[in-house]
Protein backbone atom coordinates (compact mmCIF):
# COMPACT_ATOMS: atom_id res chain seq x y z
CA UNK A 1 0.00 0.00 0.00
CA UNK A 2 3.22 1.95 0.55
CA UNK A 3 3.93 2.05 -2.92
CA UNK A 4 0.60 2.79 -3.68
CA UNK A 5 0.32 6.07 -1.94
CA UNK A 6 3.62 6.57 -2.69
CA UNK A 7 2.97 7.41 -6.42
CA UNK A 8 -1.08 9.13 -5.48
CA UNK A 9 1.24 11.59 -4.24
CA UNK A 10 3.66 12.00 -7.29
CA UNK A 11 0.70 11.58 -9.64
CA UNK A 12 -1.00 14.57 -8.01
CA UNK A 13 2.10 16.59 -7.57
CA UNK A 14 2.36 16.17 -11.27
CA UNK A 15 -1.06 17.81 -11.74
CA UNK A 16 -0.15 20.64 -9.73
CA UNK A 17 3.42 21.90 -9.98
CA UNK A 18 2.54 24.42 -12.28
CA UNK A 19 -0.20 26.41 -10.26
CA UNK A 20 2.09 28.36 -7.79
CA UNK A 21 4.68 29.51 -11.19
CA UNK A 22 1.55 31.35 -13.02
CA UNK A 23 2.30 34.59 -12.25
CA UNK A 24 6.13 34.12 -13.13
CA UNK A 25 5.35 32.32 -16.28
CA UNK A 26 2.66 34.90 -17.62
CA UNK A 27 5.55 37.37 -17.14
CA UNK A 28 7.86 35.17 -18.68
CA UNK A 29 6.36 34.09 -21.85
CA UNK A 30 4.44 38.04 -21.98
CA UNK A 31 0.94 36.09 -21.79
CA UNK A 32 -2.00 36.80 -20.27
CA UNK A 33 -3.07 35.24 -16.79
CA UNK A 34 -5.87 33.61 -18.80
CA UNK A 35 -3.38 31.41 -21.20
CA UNK A 36 -0.85 30.68 -18.52
CA UNK A 37 -3.50 28.97 -16.74
CA UNK A 38 -4.19 26.99 -19.65
CA UNK A 39 -1.59 24.61 -18.77
CA UNK A 40 -3.90 23.12 -16.15
CA UNK A 41 -6.53 23.11 -18.06
CA UNK A 42 -5.09 21.37 -21.13
CA UNK A 43 -4.10 18.61 -18.76
CA UNK A 44 -7.64 18.69 -17.13
CA UNK A 45 -9.16 18.23 -20.87
CA UNK A 46 -7.95 14.88 -21.04
CA UNK A 47 -8.38 13.69 -17.52
CA UNK A 48 -12.13 14.49 -18.24
CA UNK A 49 -12.44 11.79 -21.01
CA UNK A 50 -9.38 9.51 -21.02
CA UNK A 51 -10.65 7.33 -17.65
CA UNK A 52 -14.03 6.60 -19.67
CA UNK A 53 -11.62 4.08 -21.66
CA UNK A 54 -9.19 3.56 -18.85
CA UNK A 55 -11.35 2.60 -16.45
CA UNK A 56 -13.07 0.15 -19.25
CA UNK A 57 -9.48 -1.19 -20.34
CA UNK A 58 -9.10 -2.15 -16.11
CA UNK A 59 -11.78 -4.48 -16.38
CA UNK A 60 -9.48 -6.42 -19.07
CA UNK A 61 -5.77 -5.65 -18.37
CA UNK A 62 -3.61 -6.01 -15.12
CA UNK A 63 -3.82 -3.08 -12.86
CA UNK A 64 -0.15 -2.81 -12.22
CA UNK A 65 0.95 -3.20 -15.84
CA UNK A 66 -1.07 0.28 -16.96
CA UNK A 67 -0.04 1.93 -13.91
CA UNK A 68 3.54 1.33 -14.27
CA UNK A 69 3.89 1.94 -17.79
CA UNK A 70 1.90 5.45 -17.01
CA UNK A 71 4.28 6.44 -14.19
CA UNK A 72 7.33 5.90 -16.62
CA UNK A 73 5.93 7.68 -19.32
CA UNK A 74 5.56 11.19 -16.73
CA UNK A 75 8.74 10.46 -15.74
CA UNK A 76 10.22 11.24 -19.36
CA UNK A 77 7.24 14.61 -19.68
CA UNK A 78 8.65 15.66 -16.88
CA UNK A 79 12.42 15.36 -17.95
CA UNK A 80 11.27 17.73 -21.39
CA UNK A 81 9.46 20.40 -19.17
CA UNK A 82 12.83 20.62 -17.84
CA UNK A 83 14.39 21.03 -21.35
CA UNK A 84 11.85 22.91 -23.49
CA UNK A 85 12.01 26.25 -24.29
CA UNK A 86 9.05 27.98 -26.09
CA UNK A 87 5.21 27.80 -24.26
CA UNK A 88 3.50 25.54 -27.10
CA UNK A 89 6.01 23.24 -26.17
CA UNK A 90 5.04 23.33 -22.65
CA UNK A 91 1.40 22.86 -23.45
CA UNK A 92 1.68 20.13 -25.59
CA UNK A 93 3.49 18.05 -22.98
CA UNK A 94 0.72 19.33 -20.30
CA UNK A 95 -1.56 18.19 -23.29
CA UNK A 96 0.02 14.61 -22.94
CA UNK A 97 0.59 14.24 -19.29
CA UNK A 98 -3.31 14.74 -18.71
CA UNK A 99 -3.80 11.46 -20.91
CA UNK A 100 -0.91 9.52 -18.23
CA UNK A 101 -2.28 11.14 -15.09
CA UNK A 102 -6.00 9.59 -15.40
CA UNK A 103 -4.58 6.21 -16.28
CA UNK A 104 -2.38 6.24 -13.15
CA UNK A 105 -5.43 8.11 -10.80
CA UNK A 106 -8.11 5.36 -12.39
CA UNK A 107 -5.72 2.57 -11.63
CA UNK A 108 -4.75 3.80 -8.25
CA UNK A 109 -8.48 3.97 -7.08
CA UNK A 110 -9.46 0.39 -8.62
CA UNK A 111 -5.90 -1.14 -7.34
CA UNK A 112 -7.24 0.10 -3.65
CA UNK A 113 -10.83 -0.87 -4.15
CA UNK A 114 -9.62 -4.30 -5.37
CA UNK A 115 -7.18 -5.11 -2.32
CA UNK A 116 -9.57 -3.65 0.41
CA UNK A 117 -12.31 -5.45 2.11
CA UNK A 118 -15.95 -3.53 1.36
CA UNK A 119 -15.89 -2.83 5.43
CA UNK A 120 -12.77 -1.47 5.31
CA UNK A 121 -13.52 0.26 1.87
CA UNK A 122 -14.33 3.68 3.35
CA UNK A 123 -11.30 3.70 5.28
CA UNK A 124 -8.88 2.66 2.52
CA UNK A 125 -10.55 5.22 0.30
CA UNK A 126 -9.86 8.05 3.50
CA UNK A 127 -5.80 7.29 3.12
CA UNK A 128 -6.31 7.08 -0.93
CA UNK A 129 -8.14 10.43 -0.69
CA UNK A 130 -5.19 11.57 1.57
CA UNK A 131 -2.09 10.88 -0.76
CA UNK A 132 -3.96 13.04 -3.06
CA UNK A 133 -4.33 16.16 -0.99
CA UNK A 134 -0.58 15.55 0.30
CA UNK A 135 0.49 15.02 -3.36
CA UNK A 136 -1.60 18.58 -4.19
CA UNK A 137 0.19 20.15 -1.54
CA UNK A 138 3.16 18.95 -2.00
CA UNK A 139 3.08 19.99 -6.01
CA UNK A 140 2.73 23.14 -5.09
CA UNK A 141 4.86 24.02 -2.18
CA UNK A 142 7.78 22.22 -3.31
CA UNK A 143 7.64 23.87 -6.60
CA UNK A 144 7.28 27.26 -5.46
CA UNK A 145 10.51 26.78 -3.32
CA UNK A 146 12.59 25.34 -5.55
CA UNK A 147 11.75 28.15 -8.14
CA UNK A 148 12.48 30.66 -5.70
CA UNK A 149 15.72 29.36 -5.08
CA UNK A 150 16.81 28.05 -8.53
CA UNK A 151 14.47 28.15 -11.24
CA UNK A 152 10.93 27.15 -11.93
CA UNK A 153 11.86 24.22 -14.21
CA UNK A 154 14.12 22.51 -11.61
CA UNK A 155 10.66 21.73 -9.91
CA UNK A 156 9.61 19.40 -13.31
CA UNK A 157 12.96 17.77 -13.04
CA UNK A 158 12.25 16.51 -9.41
CA UNK A 159 9.12 15.32 -9.87
CA UNK A 160 10.89 13.47 -12.98
CA UNK A 161 13.49 11.62 -10.63
CA UNK A 162 10.81 10.86 -8.07
CA UNK A 163 8.59 9.47 -10.56
CA UNK A 164 11.21 6.56 -11.91
CA UNK A 165 11.71 5.71 -7.95
CA UNK A 166 7.58 4.92 -8.13
CA UNK A 167 8.50 2.91 -11.53
CA UNK A 168 10.96 0.52 -9.56
CA UNK A 169 8.96 0.24 -6.54
CA UNK A 170 5.54 -0.77 -7.63
CA UNK A 171 7.36 -3.43 -9.88
CA UNK A 172 7.31 -5.14 -6.41
CA UNK A 173 3.65 -5.01 -5.44
CA UNK A 174 1.20 -7.81 -5.98
CA UNK A 175 -0.92 -7.92 -9.25
CA UNK A 176 -4.75 -7.83 -9.27
CA UNK A 177 -5.01 -10.38 -12.15
CA UNK A 178 -6.69 -12.94 -10.15
CA UNK A 179 -9.54 -10.81 -9.05
CA UNK A 180 -12.52 -11.04 -11.92
CA UNK A 181 -14.42 -8.52 -13.22
CA UNK A 182 -17.11 -7.78 -15.53
CA UNK A 183 -16.20 -7.10 -19.23
CA UNK A 184 -16.31 -3.77 -20.57
CA UNK A 185 -19.40 -2.74 -22.20
CA UNK A 186 -21.77 0.05 -22.98
CA UNK A 187 -24.27 -1.68 -21.17
CA UNK A 188 -21.97 -1.97 -18.03
CA UNK A 189 -21.65 2.01 -18.42
CA UNK A 190 -25.15 2.75 -19.07
CA UNK A 191 -26.03 0.70 -16.31
CA UNK A 192 -23.72 2.48 -13.88
CA UNK A 193 -25.20 5.96 -14.73
CA UNK A 194 -28.91 5.01 -14.65
CA UNK A 195 -28.18 4.88 -11.02
CA UNK A 196 -29.77 8.04 -9.67
CA UNK A 197 -27.65 8.00 -6.74
CA UNK A 198 -24.50 7.37 -8.81
CA UNK A 199 -25.64 9.48 -11.29
CA UNK A 200 -26.55 11.96 -9.13
CA UNK A 201 -23.25 11.83 -6.94
CA UNK A 202 -21.06 12.53 -10.24
CA UNK A 203 -23.20 16.07 -11.39
CA UNK A 204 -22.24 16.94 -7.79
CA UNK A 205 -18.32 15.95 -7.66
CA UNK A 206 -18.66 17.79 -11.32
CA UNK A 207 -19.97 21.04 -9.54
CA UNK A 208 -17.75 21.59 -6.22
CA UNK A 209 -14.77 20.69 -8.49
CA UNK A 210 -15.24 22.96 -11.14
CA UNK A 211 -15.51 25.72 -7.68
CA UNK A 212 -12.06 23.97 -6.43
CA UNK A 213 -10.48 23.86 -9.20
CA UNK A 214 -11.17 27.81 -10.32
CA UNK A 215 -10.16 28.68 -7.10
CA UNK A 216 -6.85 26.81 -6.80
CA UNK A 217 -6.00 28.12 -10.07
CA UNK A 218 -6.56 31.87 -9.93
CA UNK A 219 -5.17 32.02 -6.20
CA UNK A 220 -1.86 32.78 -7.47
CA UNK A 221 -3.10 36.11 -9.12
CA UNK A 222 -5.42 37.10 -6.70
CA UNK A 223 -2.22 37.16 -4.11
CA UNK A 224 -0.19 39.16 -6.46
CA UNK A 225 -3.07 41.76 -6.56
CA UNK A 226 -3.03 41.83 -2.73
CA UNK A 227 0.50 41.66 -1.93
CA UNK A 228 3.79 43.05 -3.44
CA UNK A 229 5.43 40.80 -1.58
CA UNK A 230 3.61 37.26 -2.83
CA UNK A 231 6.39 35.79 -4.61
CA UNK A 232 6.50 31.69 -6.14
CA UNK A 233 7.50 30.49 -2.21
CA UNK A 234 5.03 32.55 -0.87
CA UNK A 235 2.60 31.28 -3.19
CA UNK A 236 3.12 27.95 -2.80
CA UNK A 237 2.64 28.22 1.10
CA UNK A 238 -0.98 29.62 0.68
CA UNK A 239 -1.90 26.40 -0.65
CA UNK A 240 -1.21 25.23 3.24
CA UNK A 241 -4.67 25.11 3.21
CA UNK A 242 -4.54 21.65 2.00
CA UNK A 243 -2.86 19.79 5.02
CA UNK A 244 -6.21 20.70 6.80
CA UNK A 245 -8.01 17.84 4.16
CA UNK A 246 -5.63 15.19 5.16
CA UNK A 247 -7.25 15.56 9.07
CA UNK A 248 -10.85 15.70 7.74
CA UNK A 249 -10.39 12.79 4.95
CA UNK A 250 -8.24 10.28 7.59
CA UNK A 251 -11.37 11.07 10.38
CA UNK A 252 -13.84 11.02 7.59
CA UNK A 253 -15.18 7.50 8.85
CA UNK A 254 -15.80 9.17 12.64
CA UNK A 255 -17.51 12.02 10.87
CA UNK A 256 -19.81 10.10 8.78
CA UNK A 257 -20.86 8.24 11.85
CA UNK A 258 -20.89 11.24 14.55
CA UNK A 259 -23.11 13.13 11.97
CA UNK A 260 -25.59 10.56 11.01
CA UNK A 261 -24.12 9.21 7.60
CA UNK A 262 -22.71 10.25 4.38
CA UNK A 263 -24.98 11.85 2.66
CA UNK A 264 -25.41 14.37 5.61
CA UNK A 265 -21.54 15.04 5.61
CA UNK A 266 -21.84 15.99 2.47
CA UNK A 267 -24.29 18.63 3.21
CA UNK A 268 -22.52 20.09 5.66
CA UNK A 269 -19.74 20.17 4.01
CA UNK A 270 -20.75 22.04 1.32
CA UNK A 271 -22.03 24.32 2.95
CA UNK A 272 -18.82 25.31 4.76
CA UNK A 273 -17.42 25.50 1.02
CA UNK A 274 -20.05 28.56 0.34
CA UNK A 275 -19.09 30.18 4.15
CA UNK A 276 -15.39 29.26 2.96
CA UNK A 277 -15.81 31.13 -0.42
CA UNK A 278 -17.95 34.39 1.12
CA UNK A 279 -14.74 34.82 4.09
CA UNK A 280 -12.53 35.20 0.63
CA UNK A 281 -14.29 38.31 -0.70
CA UNK A 282 -12.55 40.33 2.13
CA UNK A 283 -9.57 41.87 0.63
CA UNK A 284 -6.89 41.31 2.97
CA UNK A 285 -4.13 38.03 2.60
CA UNK A 286 -5.39 36.64 6.43
CA UNK A 287 -8.63 36.24 4.67
CA UNK A 288 -7.94 34.21 1.55
CA UNK A 289 -5.13 32.30 3.34
CA UNK A 290 -8.27 31.17 6.22
CA UNK A 291 -10.55 30.63 3.99
CA UNK A 292 -8.59 28.41 2.01
CA UNK A 293 -8.13 26.22 5.41
CA UNK A 294 -11.81 26.05 5.49
CA UNK A 295 -12.16 25.59 1.50
CA UNK A 296 -10.16 22.46 1.35
CA UNK A 297 -11.22 20.91 4.73
CA UNK A 298 -14.85 20.96 3.61
CA UNK A 299 -13.54 20.12 -0.18
CA UNK A 300 -11.73 17.26 0.64
CA UNK A 301 -14.01 15.92 3.03
CA UNK A 302 -16.84 16.00 0.29
CA UNK A 303 -14.28 14.04 -2.30
CA UNK A 304 -13.35 11.03 0.57
CA UNK A 305 -17.16 10.91 1.16
CA UNK A 306 -18.35 10.53 -1.76
CA UNK A 307 -16.02 8.30 -3.30
CA UNK A 308 -15.96 6.23 -0.22
CA UNK A 309 -20.00 5.78 -0.55
CA UNK A 310 -19.96 5.06 -4.52
CA UNK A 311 -17.35 1.80 -3.95
CA UNK A 312 -19.93 0.64 -1.17
CA UNK A 313 -23.02 1.49 -3.46
CA UNK A 314 -22.14 -0.37 -6.10
CA UNK A 315 -19.95 -3.48 -5.95
CA UNK A 316 -19.36 -4.60 -9.46
CA UNK A 317 -17.55 -3.22 -12.25
CA UNK A 318 -15.15 -0.65 -10.15
CA UNK A 319 -13.09 0.24 -13.35
CA UNK A 320 -15.75 1.42 -14.62
CA UNK A 321 -17.26 3.51 -11.57
CA UNK A 322 -13.95 4.99 -10.70
CA UNK A 323 -13.18 5.73 -14.71
CA UNK A 324 -16.65 7.67 -14.37
CA UNK A 325 -16.48 9.36 -11.37
CA UNK A 326 -12.83 10.96 -12.58
CA UNK A 327 -14.15 11.73 -15.55
CA UNK A 328 -16.91 13.96 -13.85
CA UNK A 329 -14.28 15.47 -11.04
CA UNK A 330 -11.87 16.65 -13.89
CA UNK A 331 -14.49 17.42 -16.60
CA UNK A 332 -15.36 20.19 -13.86
CA UNK A 333 -11.90 21.08 -13.09
CA UNK A 334 -11.08 21.37 -16.67
CA UNK A 335 -14.28 23.89 -17.04
CA UNK A 336 -13.22 25.73 -13.90
CA UNK A 337 -9.98 25.95 -14.19
CA UNK A 338 -10.23 27.99 -17.50
CA UNK A 339 -13.86 30.03 -18.00
CA UNK A 340 -14.46 32.09 -14.48
CA UNK A 341 -11.10 33.47 -15.42
CA UNK A 342 -13.01 35.63 -17.64
CA UNK A 343 -15.53 36.76 -14.90
CA UNK A 344 -12.42 37.43 -13.02
CA UNK A 345 -11.05 39.81 -15.76
CA UNK A 346 -14.47 41.30 -16.81
CA UNK A 347 -16.11 41.74 -13.16
CA UNK A 348 -12.95 41.52 -10.70
CA UNK A 349 -12.83 39.16 -7.75
CA UNK A 350 -16.36 39.49 -6.19
CA UNK A 351 -18.19 38.67 -9.10
CA UNK A 352 -15.20 35.98 -9.75
CA UNK A 353 -16.14 34.32 -6.41
CA UNK A 354 -20.07 34.87 -6.49
CA UNK A 355 -20.12 32.98 -9.38
CA UNK A 356 -18.29 30.29 -7.54
CA UNK A 357 -21.10 30.78 -4.65
CA UNK A 358 -24.06 29.90 -7.51
CA UNK A 359 -22.07 27.05 -8.88
CA UNK A 360 -21.84 25.30 -5.17
CA UNK A 361 -25.19 26.06 -4.51
CA UNK A 362 -26.23 23.58 -7.69
CA UNK A 363 -23.76 20.95 -5.71
CA UNK A 364 -25.38 21.57 -1.80
CA UNK A 365 -28.90 21.06 -3.78
CA UNK A 366 -27.45 17.80 -5.02
CA UNK A 367 -26.37 16.52 -1.84
CA UNK A 368 -29.95 17.37 0.02
CA UNK A 369 -31.47 14.79 -2.94
CA UNK A 370 -28.76 12.42 -2.22
CA UNK A 371 -29.67 12.82 1.76
CA UNK A 372 -33.37 12.17 0.50
CA UNK A 373 -32.19 9.05 -1.83
CA UNK A 374 -30.39 7.73 1.21
CA UNK A 375 -33.54 8.58 3.80
CA UNK A 376 -36.21 6.65 1.34
CA UNK A 377 -33.72 3.59 0.62
CA UNK A 378 -33.95 2.98 4.61
CA UNK A 379 -37.29 3.53 4.91
CA UNK A 380 -38.43 1.19 2.42
CA UNK A 381 -35.38 -1.37 3.51
CA UNK A 382 -37.32 -0.97 7.09
CA UNK A 383 -40.75 -1.26 6.14
CA UNK A 384 -42.12 -4.58 6.49
CA UNK A 385 -41.96 -7.16 3.27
Amino acid sequence: MAAILFTTVLALSALYVPQPLLPVLAAEFGISRETAALLTTISFIPLSLAPLFYGALLESVSTRKMLRWAVLLLAVTEGLMFLVEPFAWLMALRLLQGLLIPAMLTSLMTYVSQVSAKGDMARAMSWYIAATILGGFAGRAISGLIASLFHWRFSFLLLGVGLVVAWVWLGRIADTDSVKLARPSLKAIGGVLSDPVVRTTYAMVFCFFLVFAAMMNYLPFRLTELSSNADEFRIGLAYSGYLMGIAVSLNAVRIHRLSGGPEKVMVGALAFFIIALLVMLVPQVWALVGGMFILCGASFLTHATATGSLNRHLSQSKGVVNGLYVAFYYGGGAIGSYLPGYVYRDFGWNGFVLLLCAVLLIALSLAVYLSRLALLSSTHEGSPG
